[in-house]
């Protein structure tokens, strides 16, 4: 049992490392994604197309490619980052496009009868995109928002091949050194509490933003 609970504490070490690199990628990939996915929108035509090469290059290349290229082509060209900056760059990057492509087609669906009434109104486009606009698409893509958020917990992993001890690094070193699986079925287990809690969440914020649809 000691031995168990010893491996468990390494885990929730490595764990940390996991956490710290999903909630800084979710705090600041999501408003960049608002901002991306609005300049898309933007009838400002160089803005939209250079918007749309990013979102283009980071859906169509892999996120593990990015996070090499961050870690070890950057310091060709003079920009060195430490380990957790250059994760966290790529994983931001990654995340902001597609969480771009999420809110650009929530934003799409709304009705252009409503841009038009708040014109109406008097209202300016800014004051129009936050208290009518955005409200109603963060209720449309709840959904695929928490599919993404979920991805995000699993692709962590990836930063394992930086030599960051992430939770899935600290389960491999524990096997190789005692030849034991056990640390697997635990990071397993982490992962799968990380990704209940998320759809816990989600669940919840569905049915309240639901609850102001009817």
């Amino acid at each position: 049992m000691d031995h168990l609970l010893n491996m468990v504490g390494q885990m929730l070490v490595g764990s940390q490392v996991t956490l710290e690199i999903f909630g800084c990628t979710l705090v600041a990939a999501l408003p960049l994604g608002i901002f991306v996915a609005l300049g898309r929108l933007s009838s400002l035509r160089l803005l939209s197309r250079l918007l749309e090469l990013y979102i283009w290059v980071m859906r169509g290349t892999p996120l593990m490619l990015q996070l090499l290229f961050v870690y070890f082509a950057l310091p060709m060209v003079g920009i060195k980052l430490p380990d957790i900056a250059a994760a966290l760059l790529a994983f931001i990057l990654n995340y902001a496009a597609y969480f771009a492509e999420i809110f650009r087609a929530g934003i799409q669906s709304v009705p252009r009868g409503q841009y038009e009434a708040a014109k109406t109104l008097g209202m300016s486009y800014s004051l129009t995109m936050r208290r009518i606009i955005l409200p109603q698409v963060v209720r449309m893509v709840l959904p695929p928002l928490s599919n993404e958020t979920i991805n995000l917990v699993k692709d962590t992993s990836l930063i394992y091949i930086l030599a960051m001890n992430d939770l899935l690094r600290v389960a491999r070193t524990i096997v190789q050194r005692e030849f034991d699986m056990t640390p697997f079925i635990i990071a397993g287990i982490f992962y799968l509490v990380m990704t209940a809690v998320l759809t816990w969440i989600f669940k919840r914020l569905e049915v309240r933003y639901g609850r102001y649809a009817r």
